[in-house]
């Protein structure tokens, strides 16, 4: 029954991510080779927040064409990951079932969640993989 389907079962496993002490420069680099939204960022294993591409963009750092002014270069160049990512998150585990992390993307406009066991990141589930698994049904 398609309600008790797992997250596991849907959830992209080879998580790219990154570290608070990464720079919002290899953020961008990330999104735009591997043509992703959202970044977990973890420290020893678990997850501390999620830098999204929306993140960087409503900080200039998107369009390389928006005010290349040498005040805004230095500006962003000093701004940390860690004042742009989301802190407050809520993550599931990798049984939770899709019905369920639907509800959570309904309710909480979320486009991504991590999946977390045992407090390690093993996964992450977006909108897009819940609306292809819903396509894979019809």
């Amino acid at each position: 029954m398609i309600r008790k389907v797992p997250v596991s079962t849907i959830m992209t496993q080879s998580v790219i991510f990154l570290k608070k002490e990464d720079s919002l420069e290899d953020a961008k680099y990330l999104f735009k080779i591997h043509h992703i939204r959202h970044i977990p960022i973890v420290y020893d294993k678990s997850i501390i927040g999620m830098l999204s591409k929306t993140d960087l963009q409503r900080i200039g750092l998107w369009d390389d064409e928006v005010d290349n002014d040498s005040i805004n270069t230095l500006v962003r160049s000093y701004t940390t990951i860690e004042e742009v990512m989301t802190q407050k998150l809520a993550s599931v585990s990798s049984s939770t079932s899709v019905k369920k992390v639907a509800e959570i993307f309904a309710k909480e406009e979320f486009h991504a969640l991590p999946i977390v066991d045992n407090n390690i990141l093993i996964g992450i589930v977006t909108t897009t993989d819940l609306i292809n698994f819903l396509l894979r049904q019809f």
